[in-house]
């Protein structure tokens, strides 16, 4: 099941396709020129948003937490993809450290990292989980739902190495998006691979930095194969020093909105769109869809409630939100049943190995389909994207359609490297 582009707009992402599929040679060119420059991160995940005229990221987790998620006969690909990278970071690696986040009792977190452990041993790694919870004692098995067991150890580390109980690893793969700081536990480690490195995690990562490169990415992208970059990059701006309890940096809010949308009108009106511009306000760090509006006039910001002003103020791990990320809003017009989905696209290393939508029954194509609490069917893509069908004549058949998902995607890992390659770990 694809689903459905419900808009009168699905021209100008045709033509779109069309272009990605009559360049794709030189698009697989270019991208393999830019790997030459730039690593890609160990695994990654995009949230597209497709609006029929605009085809966007808008958001790059470096921490993936849905492999549970994608079609079981992506699994070879997934394999071949983990072998690059493992061969690429650690070539000698036997034994490998997998760090999940610590959440116990999500069961659909934790049949991801069970999925995670389940590839990396298929690529001959002998692999274990060490935990973070500050209180696991012992060696703790926990019943999955899906009939499957996962052993979590706890950490132990002697000197400059970590490991768990018996067990001396070569690399150690983070599951883990460090929200709550940097454990000293992991720091300063002696000739042992930390993937992805410590600097992507929110400890030090902004999406601002990352959007940054991103629009570098997509304007030399776009240079190349001839297109407007605005029809693949959503507008951004940041605010920093932010307090919603006291309202401080209201004014920087206001002005930041009011600018993204101006852009926005602008290229409304250049393309002759009638939808409603809106921008969404979300924390520069942090996960999980929490500290999150949608906002569609700046005067809305002046009349938060406290409930609203609350529920911003906080992301994961109880952080005080100081720092926002005022980003385009790219409305989502793909539905399945009525239900507004989102594509998620999943790559390791430099290569695509699946991707599945979020569908929601309860939120709308202008609304945040991350969010805290909401409950969304994962729908595994049918088709792989990474072969397009020359030949059937319809640039949005669902081989064409998820091609081009690839494309884009594969230009947010490429923004998350040369974000990476930028960063630097204070010590």
């Amino acid at each position: 099941m694809v689903p459905h582009l419900t808009t009168a707009l699905s021209g100008p992402l045709l033509e779109l396709e069309r272009r990605f599929l009559e360049a794709s040679p030189q698009i697989e060119q270019w991208l393999r020129g830019q790997w030459q420059e730039y690593t890609p991160p160990f695994y990654s995940s995009v949230d597209l948003r497709n609006s029929g005229f605009k085809l966007a990221p808008v958001d790059t987790n470096l921490f993936p937490g849905g492999f549970n998620n994608l079609n079981p006969a992506f699994l070879p690909l997934c394999v071949q993809a983990a072998m690059s990278a493992i061969e690429k970071f650690c070539p000698e690696a036997r034994r490998l450290l997998l760090i999940p986040e610590n959440h116990t009792r999500n069961q659909f977190y934790l049949q991801n990292v069970a999925q995670i452990a389940a590839v990396l041993k298929q690529t001959g790694l002998e692999v274990r989980i060490g935990s973070l919870i500050p209180d696991l004692d012992g060696p703790t098995t926990v019943d999955l739902a899906n009939g499957q067991k996962l052993l979590l150890e706890p950490l132990r580390r002697q000197g400059n190495r970590i490991g768990v109980d018996g067990f001396e690893p070569c690399a150690i793969l983070l599951n883990n998006d460090l929200s709550a700081g940097i454990p000293e536990l992991l720091r300063d480690l002696d000739e042992q691979y930390v993937l992805p490195p410590l600097h992507a995690g929110w400890a030090v990562r902004r999406k601002s930095n990352h959007f940054a490169a991103y629009d570098q990415v997509a304007n030399d992208f776009a240079r190349e194969i001839g297109i407007d970059p605005w029809r693949i990059n959503p507008a951004f701006s940041v605010c920093r020093s932010i307090n919603f309890h006291e309202r401080q940096g209201e004014e920087c809010l206001v002005a930041n909105v009011s600018a993204v949308l101006d852009i926005v009108r602008e290229k409304y009106r250049e393309y002759g769109i009638t939808e409603t511009p809106y921008v969404v306000v979300k924390a520069d760090a942090g996960t999980y869809g929490m500290g999150v509006m949608t906002v569609r006039d700046a005067d809305e910001l002046i009349a938060l409630n406290r409930k609203q002003r609350n529920k911003m103020s906080v992301v994961k791990e109880g952080l005080e939100v100081s720092e926002v990320l005022i980003q385009e809003g790219v409305h989502s017009f793909e539905t399945v049943h009525e239900a507004v989905a989102e594509p998620v696209v999943y790559m390791i290393d430099r290569y695509v190995v699946g991707g599945f939508y979020r569908v929601h029954t309860g939120r709308g194509k202008d609304e945040n389909l991350n969010a805290p609490g909401m409950h969304f069917e994962p729908l595994a893509f049918e088709t792989g994207c990474n072969l397009p069908d020359y030949r059937c004549g319809n640039p949005d058949s669902p081989p064409n359609r998820f091609y081009a998902y690839g494309v884009v995607a594969r230009l947010a890992c490429l923004a998350a490297a040369v974000e990476l390659a930028n960063t630097r770990l204070d010590p």
